[in-house]
């Protein structure tokens, strides 16, 4: 299996790499990406193994392959290679794995855009890693924050399955995300929802 490696940007760098990359594909995707950051660094400081800076900065940048256009699936292993150039080892990790609470590379919203090969290798590359802590964080994060703020994930979810559609791999998709809304829940000990802002207000548009 693979080491992880904790190797990602500062908080100043992300910032950056962020802008540069919203200026370069603008969307609500920069948005997203700052929502689901700040999850991460908020569940995180309430978990005595996580650290919130690395949460964060994750978080950020989980999309960043999204820098170089409007793409389906293809924003995963592009957000890898360009981790990957820069030397942060795991943001391009969690560039693949964020899509993936279940390990199955067919179990995506939207399609493979990319050659046989780069298929080839996130299959190889998800088959030689066990999620980490990390890994599950993300994968959480993404499944309740919304451009506009943070929300049941429940209307996450539904909203993906709207625009993107569904396969047979959906309900597990499903039931893997919530077995991990159960895994931060039973780490912290309360409510992951206790410690997201205005929860309430952007799922029901109050």
């Amino acid at each position: 299996m693979r080491e992880l490696n904790l190797s990602v940007p500062s908080i100043e760098e992300a910032k950056l790499i962020l802008d540069e990359g919203s200026k370069l594909n603008p969307g609500p995707w920069r948005e997203h990406s700052l929502y689901v950051g700040k999850a991460a660094e908020l569940i995180a400081k309430e978990d005595k193994e996580l650290d919130g800076n690395i949460a964060l900065v994750l978080g950020m940048l989980h999309d960043i392959g999204r820098r170089y256009g409007v793409t389906s699936m293809r924003h995963s292993i592009d957000g890898y290679n360009f981790s990957m150039k820069k030397g942060y080892d795991l943001l391009a990790r969690i560039c693949i794995s964020h899509s993936f609470p279940y390990k199955n590379i067919d179990a995506v919203f939207g399609k493979w855009d990319c050659s046989d090969e780069e298929y080839k290798f996130v299959k190889d590359y998800l088959d030689n890693i066990d999620l980490s802590a990390y890994d599950k964080l993300i994968q959480l994060c993404d499944a309740l924050a919304l451009p506009t703020g943070y929300c049941l994930i429940e209307k996450r979810i539904l909203d993906v399955a709207l625009r993107h559609g569904v396969n047979e791999y959906t309900i597990e998709k499903w039931k893997a995300t919530f077995e991990i809304q159960k895994y931060f829940e039973e780490r912290i000990g309360k409510s992951i929802y206790s410690v997201l802002p205005n929860v309430v207000e952007n799922t029901f548009n109050f």
